[in-house]
């Protein structure tokens, strides 16, 4: 009998069952779909021996008047510069803190640091500088000299605590010098709920400058630790209230009652946070619950965003924003730039006159203003931050806000929506999301400088990074849909939506991070999945393949080397720029003295080679596959049996091999199959393969396992003859 042809359409189609997604594929990973036809995704690179501490999200590239490129990195704790394979330092600091004293226990790394005000907080960076200590704590100055740390604990406002990497050999009870460079902190690793609006304070529960360290680990369970499952053990309770809460990582745990140094009558994963591991060590604090105007509250409802970053350029300056914080600049045009950081009294860029509170800044290109989103209503007042309002510099002069009639800056508060949570580029105008709506901001000159129009609601977005812009097109994510905008607002339909929205950890969603990758045309949006808290998962739409999808064609992936949470496009680099996370290890840029766990975020470049390679130059293998629907093999009869003989694989391209599955069965939900001695390992040279089966329906599935594999797969060509109806 003559080969039957089965044409399978591209894209993932898992809105239907495995039957009804006729013709089409049903799951994929690591798997893009051009001309047509699925093949294995490019590979990547890491472009740097180090790893980066904490978690990458924000990138930004950009090219000086020299031509230089530069890629700037926002992490929860950095803001970092990569430079011709390089990367530095440039995070701004806090004013020096001198004349500090240590203290230190023999046999123990953790160090008491005496500075009266120090106005620190527990997790923040510090760096410390001209050190002197006693010789009998039996450490010597260069093991704290111009080193990083992090405030392991706050013990009270004069005295912190911070870890040696290894133990003091003497106590001294105080003593030596030093001088504290506070670094500026930018935020949590991931997104949390707080619980209610405080009285004077927006944020619900928050931790209290008390603080000590947990003496025994906690499972991710009900009991506490050391066996009991009613007190947790202290490194010490002095100064804790007879009843109360802690918080430990995003965990509260209540108790009530204290028998020095424990915690009795506790209760884990309090006020709907989440029970966790914690580490030996691990730093308690003191929490205080804030109620909502009166009226308690015992529920997340405010949302405690990640730390994060708004990246852009003012020709040759880097402006550099932490979300809810300052705003920073970075001059790439002077000879130290690599040893000089960002600050607000950047020469001839200063901002040390913009607002000190802004969920948000960008710059507009054609008309040279700094925008301000959910920004201060009284300038240099954060606590008059409103999340709906917009300020706007003068024209080419980005340190100047107070509105007059011989300059263009000005102010204006969106409506609808309870937050901003984003903003873009697209040609002449400027698209702006709340978490209801989208609103153009267009440039409309004296006197209003600004327009601002509504164009949609019910739309809004769904994190700060969350949507792209490509030929004056927005695509972007919500919480509950993909939407686009190309002068109206429309629905994206997508062929994954249920698969994607029925499992995204929507409390997290300003960790969504959106990458576009022009050389493919596809848009991908990294996301966390319901149990995860940190992005686990990804979706592609490919917006160049209209002839097969109009909308699009659509496909998934899990795999975690794979999951991004920062993209940067190749407008300045041939090839698009991305970061991955790992939050069970600690990167070794920059080096932070005896911490371990702070996650380390890795600097890939994309579409290079077929498989990872990563920072110590091992390569870990790509395994790709697609996976198609359940297809009756007698298209006009399904009822039939019929028996199959052989197939001819059809790869467009293929090099090393693939392995292919062709499963025979009964009935799509038949757990009895008939399947040839399957999976076959096809090579270039593979001609055909004889087999022997017999069914009604077929699934192919192709992946590969070997380093070096790389395939197209084209058509599913199989002879097939009538069998009989029993």
């Amino acid at each position: 009998m003559a080969l039957t042809n089965f044409k399978i359409l591209p894209g993932i189609d898992k809105q239907d069952t495995s039957v009804g997604a006729d013709r089409r594929w049903v799951d994929s990973d690591l798997v893009r779909f051009r001309y047509g036809l699925p093949e294995k995704v490019g590979g990547w690179s890491s472009l740097l021996q180090d790893t980066i501490v904490g978690v990458s999200r924000k990138l930004h590239s950009f090219v000086d008047l020299e031509g230089n490129r530069y890629t700037s990195i926002g992490t929860d704790k950095f803001l970092l510069i990569y430079f011709e394979g390089q990367i530095f330092d440039i995070t701004p600091v806090q004013a020096a803190l001198a004349s500090a004293t240590i203290a230190t226990t023999n046999g123990s790394p953790i160090c008491s640091i005496t500075k009266a005000g120090h106005g620190l907080t527990a997790g923040q960076i510090i760096l410390l500088a001209s050190v002197t200590l006693p010789s009998s704590t039996g450490y010597v100055n260069a093991d704290f000299d111009d080193k990083l740390f992090q405030v392991t604990s706050i013990t009270s406002a004069s005295v912190f605590t911070i870890t040696q990497s290894s133990n003091a050999t003497g106590t001294v009870s105080t003593g030596g010098s030093m001088s504290i460079i506070p670094y500026e902190p930018v935020g949590p690793a991931q997104q949390t709920y707080g619980y209610g609006f405080g009285v004077g304070q927006y944020g619900g529960t928050v931790s209290g400058a008390l603080t000590t360290t947990l003496n025994g680990a906690l499972a991710a369970n009900t009991a506490g630790n050391n066996g009991s499952s009613t007190e947790i053990t202290l490194a010490a309770t002095t100064g804790f209230p007879a009843s109360g809460t802690v918080a430990i990582g995003n965990e509260l745990i209540t108790y009530t009652g204290i028998s020095s140094p424990r915690l009795t009558g506790i209760s884990r994963g309090a006020s709907g946070t989440s029970t966790a591991i914690h580490s030996n060590g691990a730093v308690v604090s003191n929490a205080i619950d804030f109620n909502g105007w009166g009226v308690a509250v015992d529920a997340a409802t405010v949302v405690l965003e990640p730390g994060l970053w708004s990246l852009d350029n003012f020709g040759d300056v880097l402006v550099a924003t932490i979300a809810n914080g300052k705003t920073f600049t970075w001059d790439s045009s002077i000879a130290a730039r690599l040893t000089t950081r960002a600050s607000t009294g950047t020469s001839g860029y200063s901002t040390s006159n913009n607002p000190t509170a802004s969920r948000a800044t960008l710059i507009s290109p054609t008309t040279r203003h700094l925008i301000h989103l959910g920004t201060e209503v009284t300038l240099g007042n954060p606590a008059t931050q409103d999340d709906m309002f917009i300020r706007f510099s003068d024209q080419e002069n980005i340190d100047d806000y107070v509105a007059t009639a011989i300059n263009s800056a000005g102010s204006q508060r969106l409506q609808d929506g309870s937050k901003i949570m984003g903003a873009l580029l697209a040609k002449e105008t400027i698209l702006v999301w709340t978490d209801n709506s989208l609103y153009t901001m267009k440039f409309i000159g004296s006197p209003f400088t600004f327009g601002f129009e509504q164009v949609g609601t019910n739309c809004g977005l769904v994190g700060k990074n969350a949507a792209i812009e490509i030929d004056g097109v927005a695509f972007w994510m919500s919480s509950n849909g993909f939407f686009m905008f190309d002068g109206t607002v429309k629905t994206l339909p997508c062929s994954v939506e249920d698969y994607v929205f029925d499992d995204f950890n929507t409390t997290k969603g300003q960790q969504v991070s959106a990458g576009l990758n022009n050389l493919f045309t596809e848009i991908i949006w990294y996301y966390p999945s319901n149990n995860s808290d940190f992005n686990d998962r990804y979706v592609t739409v490919n917006y160049g393949s209209t002839q097969q999808a109009p909308n699009g064609t659509w496909y998934t992936g899990t795999n975690t080397n794979s999951i991004r949470t920062a993209w940067v496009d190749t407008l300045i680099y041939p090839k698009p720029y991305a970061t991955s996370y790992d939050s069970s290890a600690t990167g070794s840029f920059p080096v932070i003295i005896g911490e371990s766990g702070l996650g380390q975020s890795t600097l890939y470049e994309h579409e290079v080679g077929t498989d990872q390679i990563n920072p110590d130059g091992s390569t870990t293998t790509l395994n790709a596959f697609v996976q198609s629907y359940d297809f009756a093999l007698n298209q006009n009869s399904p009822e039939l049996f019929l028996a199959l003989r052989r197939f001819v694989p059809d790869f467009k391209t293929l090099t090393g091999s693939a392995q292919v599955y062709l499963t025979i069965k009964n009935y799509p939900a038949d757990s009895l199959v008939s399947t040839p001695s399957s999976p076959y390992t096809i090579y270039s040279t593979t001609d055909k393969i004889d087999t022997r089966a017999r069914g009604r329906y077929g699934n192919l599935k192709i992946e590969n396992i070997n380093q070096g594999d790389n395939w197209r797969f084209g058509t599913l060509q199989i002879d097939i003859q009538p069998d009989g109806r029993r």
